[in-house]
């Protein structure tokens, strides 16, 4: 029998489950920086920060916390994104796993200054406020009612917006993708993750009931859907 992609799956992922070491941890994390940048996945996050941002005055410091940043790729894009726009941009990111933030400095510049933090991200206390609150291929790993909670924690501490990135689950990127993680050598984790990622992502009726679980009205975040089959829920304040 074939697998459906009717409901989200509670198949569990490796990474979640599996004691790993520092360096098998690391490679992996490369290794998904290389397919973020391959499937630009961090495009729909810039061009949502661009609109979030316009009309702002042009020497206005913004602060963004990435939730789940794992090996710190989309942080170093968003330091590029504000180097070209001219916008001084305060970056912060907190990740459950403590080896996320030995991994994100030790491929972090010494010029780029970011703030790596690890811990849960509900017991995070800003110094400063929070302009924008994102987080790239990081839900899935949650269910809808911590879903549902973690939206209503964005509507609090994000000043100006908030952004989630994540999958659109489908059966073509399943299958296309358990091909080319094979292909192309990829961590075991990554091969094995990948496809099970897609399974537990979303679809659009999905984010909808967890908006309104969380207490959003109808038409207050964005549901939209982005090249190659990444399905983003965004609002702006």
């Amino acid at each position: 029998m074939g697998r459906s992609f009717a409901e989200r799956s509670h198949e569990t992922e490796l990474m979640d489950t599996e004691t790993v070491s520092f360096e098998d941890y690391q490679a992996c994390l490369k290794d998904l920086a290389m397919v973020n940048a391959l499937t630009l996945t961090h495009g729909p996050i810039l061009s949502w920060l661009d609109r979030a941002t316009r009309n702002l005055a042009p020497n206005e410091r913004v602060t963004v916390l990435d939730v789940g940043y794992g090996y710190g790729d989309l942080l170093r894009k968003i330091h590029s994104w504000g180097r070209r726009k001219g916008r001084a941009v305060g970056l912060v990111g907190v990740d459950l796993n403590p080896m996320s933030e030995p991994i994100a400095r030790a491929a972090t510049p010494a010029s780029v200054s970011i703030e790596y933090r690890t811990g849960n991200v509900f017991d995070y206390m800003p110094e400063q406020p929070i302009d924008f609150v994102i987080s790239s291929q990081t839900t899935h790993h949650m269910s809808d009612e911590e879903l549902a909670v973690f939206i209503r924690w964005m509507e609090q501490v994000a000043a100006r917006g908030w952004y989630i990135a994540d999958l659109h689950r489908h059966p073509l990127p399943f299958h296309v993708f358990g091909t080319l993680a094979r292909l192309a050598r990829w961590h075991r984790f990554v091969q094995h993750d990948g496809p099970v990622s897609i399974a537990r992502s979303f679809r659009k009726g999905d984010w909808e009931k967890i908006l309104h679980a969380a207490g959003l009205a109808p038409g207050v975040a964005e549901i939209r859907w982005h090249i190659p089959f990444r399905l983003c829920v965004s609002r702006l304040k």
